[in-house]
């Protein structure tokens, strides 16, 4: 039997080598299906330094050519809805229908170390092991509506390496999940029976995005008030706008205990996707999702670039000085830094 100590240490190794490659030589890894670099890769795309920047551009330029097309698959819901078990035996039916399975789990960040605090890698257990599975923990960094910086870039590189599914797990805290909507072509929304509005924390807004609504938790005696509320949701549904997709939104119990609604969950997936691809909204939306990254990119590269211009973040600190103590309005040290900005690109 082989020592466990030994392929720990192994695996370590094997690690920090990873970690130490350029994206010339990661890339061909990670095209290979190798998790263990697209982990580091990942984690390159992560990294604030501004040392690792031109590595990880050159890195998702290079993965931004792959012409696989995987199905992203965004899944929100408040905290106790049962995210994490669900995806674990939603997983399961993923897996044995053949495909090959990525779960980005965007969690919320601790305010000392800024790491994961929910850890969903060990709340998913029998998935994390599973050979054709790969699960990575995200730190949310305190991004609005839990959805990590870099997501959509660990999107392209899970699209990269081979994987035909990709979850796209959020912290579901009711802040402005259309973020994850803009990344994702299906959007799903766990919902618990019985829970009043201050337990659920999704009005309409969030229902009107979600392509299927699933009721989790129908068992355990549970299953008529399960049954209940997927009658109103179901009614309530009929009342939105139509999709630009065509789809139309639809309710489905659930228990990732005994596994009821599980492959009726799957199955409605698989209609949703092959009338996307028939009737081009697949691509069509997709094109709109590059659109607004771009405006989005561009936005952050700004603020990245002034924030590590020493001159800029004097000019910062001033002018919230001056904000502070009531001699400028916000509008106007906008247009200050603006100007500064302007001025720091010609010299």
């Amino acid at each position: 039997m082989p020592d466990k100590n030994k392929i720990d240490d192994w695996i370590s190794s094997r690690k920090r080598r990873l970690e130490s490659l350029t994206a010339e030589e990661l890339y061909p890894l990670v095209i290979n299906g190798d998790k263990q670099a697209l982990s580091s890769a990942i984690t390159l795309i992560e990294n604030q330094n501004r040392d690792n920047h031109k590595e990880a551009r050159a890195l998702i330029e290079k993965c931004a050519t792959s012409k696989s097309k995987s199905w992203r698959i965004g899944i929100t819901g408040v905290p106790g809805v049962g995210k994490s078990t669900f995806i674990e035996a939603f997983g399961k039916i993923v897996l044995e229908a053949g495909y090959k399975l990525a779960v980005l789990a965007i969690d919320p960040s601790s305010n000392v170390s800024g790491g994961s605090i929910l850890g969903d890698k060990t709340r998913m257990d029998w998935l994390s092991k599973q050979e054709n599975a790969f699960i990575r923990p995200t730190a949310a960094g305190g991004n609005l509506g839990g959805v990590a910086r870099n997501s959509r870039d660990a999107l392209l590189l899970c699209e990269a390496a081979g994987f035909d599914v990709i979850f796209v797990e959020t912290v579901g805290v009711g802040q402005s999940e259309t973020m994850v909507h803009e990344m994702v072509d299906y959007f799903l929304l766990l919902m618990l029976a019985g829970a009043g509005d201050e337990l659920q924390g999704m009005k309409r807004g969030i229902m009107e995005l979600a392509d299927t609504l699933l009721i989790t938790k129908a068992d355990s005696g549970n299953e008529k008030k399960s049954e209940i509320a997927r009658r109103e949701y179901a009614n309530a549904v009929h009342l939105f706008p139509p999709k630009n997709s065509e789809w139309v939104t639809n309710v489905i119990t659930t228990s990732s205990v005994n596994g009821s609604g599980l492959k009726e969950a799957w199955s409605n997936i698989e209609r949703y996707f092959n009338q996307i691809i028939l009737n081009g909204y697949y691509e069509s939306n997709r094109m709109n999702q590059n659109s607004k990254f771009l405006k989005n990119n561009l936005s952050e590269l700004i603020l990245s670039e002034i924030d590590g211009e020493p001159l800029l973040k004097d000019c910062i600190q001033k002018l919230e000085a001056e904000i502070k103590g009531g001699r400028i309005s916000i509008t106007t040290a906008v247009e200050k830094l603006y100007q500064a900005y302007i001025d720091s690109i010609r010299k």
